[in-house]
């Protein structure tokens, strides 16, 4: 199939676009390059755009004959989303009703929309279902809800099966070293991990008196080809049913302090580590309970403990 992605030179994106591109689908990238690299567009059709414009993405959607849309393009920072909403609310929430109607002009019936369990704000069971109350702590996961509630109203009336995808913590890189996790800033935990432990610099912990059993806040950590494999899944999916609305996760938490540890280990060295205050929007714990997932991705997912030992074998191997 050719499949648009939108913001698919972005980190998630592009290991979704490489994999599309080894199961046999052309992935066509849509993007603005504000948060991706043009460098990682390499794996099918480049298309440059602003998800916001909707006759940008009707002359892609067209132009390609996509039968489908996985739809990651969005801003994506907790701590940034609380200094500006308006930006968030103005690209996440703006970006997806402009594909709405493109997809609807276009033809194109098939969605598969990167949502994250940040829509569900503080976790008031051990483990989150996809039923647990949905109340964001930060405009980011409050976008991320508004363009749910925006698809599940304007799908059926436009003919669109969609799957929402609610993602927990993303990590790794792409096992043969083409593409890694880069954000500028980097804002994601491992990376900065990893980056301290080689360079011998400092990393900053935020956020050390959570109500968890060590104070770090705890994380669902989802290995970013696992993720991508799930995305595509749901295609398959939604191909016999109207609509799929999933967590993606593990079902295991891991402490920002137990992940610290873990690269300390794989590494053999030592973190300096600079303690600062909890992040403004950041709860304290995010698990996903993930047995509807069994359900529909039979798959063996990779832990963080996986992941870090392989990021320290090509570390050291390098």
């Amino acid at each position: 199939m050719n499949i648009l992605v939108t913001g698919g030179a972005g980190y998630i994106g592009s290991h979704t676009s490489k994999l599309l591109k080894k199961v046999g689908h052309t992935p066509i990238v849509f993007d603005n390059l504000s948060n991706g690299w043009a460098e990682w567009v390499k794996y099918g059709p480049f298309a440059f755009g602003d998800i916001r414009n909707e006759e940008a993405l009707f002359r892609t959607l067209s132009g390609f004959q996509a039968d489908a849309v996985i739809h990651f393009a969005a801003k994506a920072y907790v701590e940034e989303s609380t200094r500006l909403p308006e930006e968030y609310f103005d690209n996440n929430v703006s970006g997806t009703i402009a594909l709405l109607k493109a997809m609807r002009r276009a033809g194109t019936s098939c969605l598969v929309f990167s949502s994250s369990c940040a829509t569900y704000g503080n976790a008031r069971t051990p483990t989150i279902r996809e039923d647990h109350p949905q109340e964001p702590t930060n405009p980011y996961g409050l976008s991320k809800l508004m363009c749910e509630q925006v698809i599940r109203t304007a799908a059926p009336v436009l003919g669109i099966r969609f799957a929402a995808l609610r993602y927990f913590n993303v990590i790794g890189n792409d096992p043969d070293g083409e593409i890694y996790e880069r954000h500028e800033p980097e804002t994601h935990v491992l990376p900065n991990l990893m980056r301290a432990a080689q360079t011998g610099g400092s990393f900053s912990l935020f956020g050390t008196d959570h109500p968890t059993p060590d104070g770090t806040a705890v994380r669902d950590y989802v290995y970013v080809m696992d993720l991508a494999e799930a995305h595509i899944k749901a295609l398959d999916i939604i191909a016999s049913r109207d609509r799929l609305i999933s967590n993606v996760g593990l079902g295991k938490g891991v402490s920002v302090r137990e992940l610290l540890r873990t690269v300390e280990d794989a590494l053999k060295v030592k973190l300096n580590v600079l303690e600062n205050p909890i992040r403004p929007g950041d709860p304290p714990e995010l698990v996903a309970d993930n047995e509807f997932l069994k359900t529909w991705f039979s798959h063996e997912f990779k832990t963080a403990e996986d992941v870090v030992r392989s990021l320290a074998a090509r570390a050291v191997g390098s």
